[in-house]
Order: structure tokens, then sequence, then C-alpha cells
């Protein structure tokens, strides 16, 4: 649950870098809340049409969640614009990708983004939140090649 939250922590942080998991918990989040609301906006009938009905009491609990639902929305707009940079600068991109949503099917880009796991090791956002050392930092890699059996490998030099 803390993972799921962590952006509204992290309110308007827009340096460093977001795993998937916390950038996937907290639109899931999102999405509960948002239908959740939505459901109970519809359950208690709430419309913006009894307004103008003489006669016609307006629905004050259903305009209540209406209001509570926009207001959520509302609250949203800059974590999740925030936890969407972060996830971009996991694979080392910059924010300014984010202006893809302005051109169409840009949405579906930054999307394929969001899905695609980050480098590895430090990169110019910060530190790997997995720990993992990144291109060429690690251990030297050692080959191994498959000789026939009963013959030695050719001397190193």
């Amino acid at each position: 649950m803390s993972l799921m939250l962590q952006p509204l922590r992290k309110y308007a942080q827009f340096e460093g870098r977001a795993r998937r998991s916390e950038y996937w918990l907290f639109t899931l989040f999102q999405i509960l809340v948002t239908v959740g609301l939505a459901i109970l906006v519809g359950i208690t009938g709430a419309s913006v049409d009894t307004l103008d009905v003489p006669g016609k009491e307006p629905n004050l609990l259903g305009g209540l969640l209406a209001f509570a639902l926009i207001l959520f929305w509302l609250a949203m707009i800059i974590p999740s614009l925030a936890v969407t940079v972060r996830r971009l600068h996991d694979s080392d991109k910059s924010g300014f990708w984010m202006l893809l949503h302005l051109i169409p099917f840009g949405g579906f880009v930054i999307f394929i983004f969001t899905l695609l796991d980050g480098t590895p090791g430090p990169n110019r956002h910060g530190p790997d939140d997995k720990g993992r050392e990144g291109f060429g930092q690690g251990p030297a890699v050692v080959h191994h090649h498959h000789y026939a059996p009963g013959t030695v490998p050719p001397a190193e030099s």
C-alpha cells in the first residue's frame, strides 16, 4: 500500500527515478478511486439536469460525490505528471518526452515507455532503485567457449 501512495508523498517531485511498480500501483490507485466515486455518483443519481427542473430537488449527496470526484482528478494532476516524468527518467529519458501527448498517438508512445524496464545502474537522473550495476560497471564477463573433448583451449595472452 505504501508504494501505491508513494507519488503522493513525492507530490511535486519531478527529479529522480520511479520504478514500474511505483508508477503502475499509483495508476491502479487512481483508477480504483475514480471508478469507486463514479459508481457512487451513479448510484445516488447525481445529475446536473435536475438543477434546471422546477419542483425537482437537487441531489445533495450525489452533487457532493461528483464534486469529490472532480476534486480528486484535480488533486491528482501534479503527482501524475511527476511520477510519469520520474518513470521516464528511469529509462534515462527527459521529462520533455511528455510533450508527445500533444500529438496523435504520442500518448501510446509514453504508455510503451512506462512499460519498459529502466536502465540498469545509475543514470543522469539518479541511482537505480533496484540496486543493479550499470553496463560495464560490474565484474568482467567471462565468455565460455566450448571445445571438443580432449582439446585444450588456447592460452590467453
